[in-house]
């Protein structure tokens, strides 16, 4: 009997310490961390260029929703997100940066190339996908980032979250911020540092 508490509690024991190395390998120090796997992707990018999520392996990047005929919400996303890369430029913190299209059909490369540019992003590290299904990409922001988007029927506005999410060099989702009011442009970077130690 004692043998066999003995060996229960090794075993706790391990699979507790364990436990704690993975995470903290995984959090990097950083608070209130996620721990979602983003799903594989073979997509388009503004350049008309195959993107994929092999693309970003052993980077650490950031990733939003946005459409190109959004009228409310995805203009002053992307100008933050302009402001994040800037930011990480003048810092020298290295960082990649994906917007996904909610509304695919409609955007185009050229059309997402010529969004991007309204907002003097930067193309050399952040890329504009499309190239899949509406419910393509409701599934990947459903199943991975674990976010709505949907498009009404009859309708040229589509549902979708204005998170922006931090994804660490194994493609695991690490953390989420807003990305529309007040984005904690300091706490994200400090986060991206982080990963990068």
């Amino acid at each position: 009997m004692k043998k066999s508490l003995y060996s229960f509690y090794l075993s706790a024991s391990l699979i507790l310490f364990l436990s704690g190395v993975l995470s903290s390998c995984q959090n990097a120090g950083v608070a209130s961390p996620l721990n979602d796997k983003v799903s594989d992707f073979h997509f388009t990018n503004q350049d008309g260029r195959p993107f994929s999520k092999s693309d970003l392996d052993g980077k650490v990047w950031i990733a939003d929703f946005i459409f190109t005929s959004c009228k409310t919400i995805c203009p002053p996303m992307t100008a933050n997100m302009r402001i994040l890369q800037r930011k990480a430029e003048e810092e020298n913190i290295p960082l990649e940066i994906v917007s996904f299209s909610v509304d695919p059909n409609v955007d185009t490369p050229a059309k997402l190339k010529q969004f991007g540019e309204k907002f003097h992003s930067s193309f050399s590290n952040w890329d504009f996908l499309t190239g899949y299904s509406d419910s393509d990409i409701s599934a990947l922001a459903r199943q991975s980032f674990k976010t709505i988007v949907k498009k009404p029927v009859n309708e040229d506005q589509v549902i979708h979250g204005t998170s922006f999410y931090l994804v660490d060099q194994k493609g695991m989702i690490v953390k989420n911020y807003s990305g529309a009011e007040k984005p904690p442009f300091n706490e994200m970077l400090s986060d991206i540092k982080k990963l990068q130690r």
